[in-house]
C-alpha cells in the first residue's frame, strides 16, 4: 500500500475539463483503446444521477426504478463483449460504507446489473483505506490504459462536473498499482451484493438536489 504522499493530485499539474469536454475526451480515449485496461477508483457514498431510474428512485418508485436498471442490461452486455474482443477490460473498485446510504443501496442494484452483464467489479471497506484516509477521503480517480489519470469533479450537490487530466507516467502509474492492488484484494460485486444487499428493504427516497 502506498503513502498518502504518493497519490496526492497536485493541481498544478492537471488540467481542468468540464463536463461536455471530460466526457467527449474520455468516450473518445476508450473508443480508440486495444489491448489496455483501464480502472476506475469510487469512493463518495452520495451522489446525484441524471438517470431516469435515479430519477424514479427520488420520486418514491423503488420497483420502478430496478425495473428501469434491468432495462440497461443489454447495452451493459455489448460493451462487455465489446472491451473483450479488444482487450481493454474497465475495472471498478466500489469503496462501500455500512450501513449504506439510500444512494449506495440504488447504487449496489445497479453495478449488480452491470457485473451480471460481464463488467469487472470488486468493493472494498473504509477499512482498506485507513492508512490512507487519516486526513480525508481519497478522490475519484480513473485511470485510462495507463496512459491518463482523471480526478473526477463533481459540484457540491453531488452530480459530475467533469475532471482534472494528469498526464504525469509516474503518477499514472501509481494510481494503476494503487487502485489493481485493492481490486485484487477487493470482493466480487456479486456475492457481495448477495450477503449485504440483496435482503434489504427499500431505502427511503432522497430529496433530489438542484443542478
Amino acid at each position: 500500500m502506498p503513502d498518502r504522499s504518493a497519490l496526492e493530485l497536485p493541481v498544478g499539474q492537471g488540467e481542468r475539463l468540464l463536463l461536455d469536454a471530460y466526457q467527449s475526451e474520455f468516450r473518445q480515449r476508450r473508443a480508440e483503446l486495444r489491448d489496455r485496461q483501464s480502472w476506475k477508483f469510487e469512493r463518495q457514498q452520495e451522489f446525484e444521477e441524471l438517470d431516469n431510474s435515479w430519477e424514479a428512485f427520488c420520486r418514491g418508485h423503488w420497483e420502478e426504478a430496478l425495473r428501469l436498471l434491468g432495462e440497461e442490461r443489454e447495452a451493459h452486455l455489448k460493451t462487455a463483449q465489446r472491451d473483450r474482443e479488444r482487450g481493454t477490460a474497465f475495472h471498478r473498485v466500489r469503496v462501500v460504507e455500512e450501513p449504506l446510504t439510500p444512494y449506495m443501496q440504488w447504487e449496489l442494484h445497479a453495478l449488480r446489473v452491470q457485473s451480471e452483464a460481464g463488467k469487472e467489479i470488486r468493493v472494498v471497506t473504509p477499512a482498506a483505506l485507513s492508512s490512507l484516509e487519516i486526513t480525508g477521503p481519497l478522490p475519484e480517480v480513473v485511470v485510462v490504459g495507463s496512459q491518463v489519470l482523471y480526478q473526477v469533479v463533481y459540484t457540491e450537490a453531488g452530480f459530475l462536473d467533469g475532471a482534472i487530466r494528469f498526464t504525469d507516467a509516474e503518477l499514472t502509474r501509481r494510481w494503476e498499482s494503487f487502485i489493481k492492488e485493492l481490486y485484487e484484494a477487493g470482493e466480487d460485486l456479486l456475492p457481495y451484493f448477495e450477503r449485504r444487499v440483496a435482503h434489504l428493504s427499500p431505502p427511503q427516497p432522497p430529496q433530489p438536489k438542484a443542478v
